[in-house]
């Protein structure tokens, strides 16, 4: 099984969310900035997020996007499937008709496999993945980046 960038950067965009949850909507252009995702496939893996129920929309000025749930109630899992990824590493997409159309020698190992990783992937929510040590690393890095970039545009907007 490999996840797709649709999953990934899902997955990305909801922790930034998550990051900035207490701080107020996030618009997509600040996620597509900072976490180097396309505008239009964030637009895309959001129409989807808000269908379901993981994202809500903030309309007027200071809009954007903000968790539709606590973080503790998202999981990973829950991010993926909303973007039509498969948690699946069977050959037949759990099938069982992956040789003539009967279940291969090797099914049920893959298919075991599978719901492993669906079973990891649902015990991480957001909130706990954004305690660890080496998430907070890195959201401190991009948030003292964010503030570089911030304080740039001030100092341009204040010298016109």
């Amino acid at each position: 099984m490999r996840l797709s960038t649709k999953g990934r950067y899902a997955v990305t965009a909801m922790m930034d969310l998550a990051v900035h949850q207490d701080t107020g909507p996030v618009t997509l252009a600040d996620i597509s900035r900072c976490q180097g995702i396309s505008l239009s496939y964030l637009e895309q893996l959001f129409a989807k997020l808000r269908r379901q129920g993981l994202v809500k929309g903030v309309r007027g000025p200071g809009g954007g996007y903000r968790l539709a749930k606590p973080p503790c109630d998202i999981s990973v899992a829950d991010i993926i499937l909303a973007v039509d990824e498969k948690v699946d590493t069977t050959l037949c997409e759990g099938q069982e008709n992956c040789q003539g159309g009967k279940r291969c020698l090797t099914h049920e190992l893959w298919n075991n496999l599978s719901q492993q990783i669906y079973d990891y992937l649902a015990q991480i929510n957001l909130e706990e993945f954004l305690s660890r040590p080496s998430v907070r690393e890195v959201i401190e890095r991009q948030g003292e980046a964010g503030q570089h970039k911030h304080e740039h545009e001030v100092r341009r907007f204040t010298l016109a």
